[in-house]
């Protein structure tokens, strides 16, 4: 079984819920040593005095707060726990608020509750008081030598306790070059906004995270496979030359067209009703009649100027058309 990160209560008015906090993520990064690139070996770390330059064992090390420059205060574990024993123990609800007010750029992260011994029943009735209430529970604790604000929300059968950042964390958007609020300001227009929301709709499903994965990871891998079976351990690939891009244009000028891709109304493709509105039209145009252009003054003076070549005394049938002439190649 995971082991508990911290132990304590959950303070709810006169109300102590003892409980355990155990990490709910698991970082699956790729773990890469660090080699000497001369022979290929790991490259170590090690604790040492810096004033004798040896090499300083765990068990011989404490932690210390440098008030001014090379003078320390030693601060144990029990000296960090005596400066406020509440706050190491306890997770203190302050108040609760709708899951909405709280902005995802508060989160950090998260943790499970477990009830820690003749808890369970407690734990029970304050998380289905957050579930029937729709609300999140504002607290905060210390977990190893910092104070957190945190959110007591629940997920399925569990507490969740999700640190938060405060609010002077935070960095104010208006550091930063936005589009106008606006959307006429920013130019969009009510054709846009409905072609993207048909994109949104065609593109909505239920949440399912299982249908997700690190790809970039595997794809990682599936290069050291390659490596390792083309005998290329210990190959360095130097960076290619980078080509020079064209500085792209900042403005997308046809949006709608891309919009048109995204919902898969590409125009350079024909599909079967596109094709039988084009067939038809083209065969309604050959219906109609052609119109006769009337000739110039020009022209026709230039047409009595020729003499007329008589092929036939014979006028063509009605319903058929008179063969047209062959040019002859000079």
């Amino acid at each position: 079984m995971a082991h508990a990160i911290w132990k304590g209560a959950i303070s709810f008015g006169l109300v102590h819920i003892p409980v355990e906090l155990f990490s709910a993520v698991t970082d699956n990064a790729l773990d890469l040593t660090m080699l000497d690139k001369r022979d290929f070996s790991p490259v170590g770390f090690r604790r040492y005095n810096k004033a004798s330059g040896k090499e300083v064992k765990w068990e011989d090390i404490v932690k210390g707060y440098e008030y001014k420059p090379d003078e320390y205060v030693v601060l144990s574990d029990e000296d960090l726990k005596q400066a406020n024993v509440k706050a190491t123990q306890t997770i203190d609800i302050q108040s609760f608020v709708d899951a909405s007010e709280v902005p995802l750029t508060y989160y950090e992260q998260p943790y499970f509750l477990v009830p820690d011994r003749g808890g369970d029943k407690v734990y029970a009735l304050l998380r289905e008081t957050l579930r029937k209430a729709d609300k999140v529970a504002i607290a905060e604790v210390v977990i190893r030598t910092k104070q957190h604000l945190c959110a007591l929300l629940t997920i399925d059968d569990a507490i969740v306790l999700n640190t938060l950042r405060y609010s002077d964390e935070i960095r104010d958007t208006d550091e930063l070059k936005l589009p106008a609020k606006s959307v006429k300001t920013a130019g969009i227009s009510d054709k846009e906004i409905d072609m993207a929301m048909s994109l949104v709709d065609g593109m909505t499903e239920t949440w399912n995270p299982a249908q997700y994965h690190d790809t970039y990871r595997e794809d990682v891998l599936a290069l050291v496979k390659k490596k390792v079976k083309a005998r290329q351990t210990k190959t360095i690939t130097m960076p290619e030359a980078e080509k020079e891009e064209k500085p792209r244009s900042a403005q997308v000028y046809d949006l709608v067209g891309l919009l048109q891709q995204s919902l898969g109304k590409k125009p350079a493709k024909t599909t079967k009703t596109t094709a039988r509105t084009t067939a038809k039209a083209v065969a309604d145009k050959a219906s109609k009649p052609i119109p006769i252009r009337k000739k110039t003054n020009a022209a026709v003076s230039k047409s009595k100027a020729k003499p007329v070549t008589k092929t036939s005394n014979a006028a063509p049938a009605k319903g058929k058309a008179a063969a047209p002439r062959q040019r002859r190649s000079a």
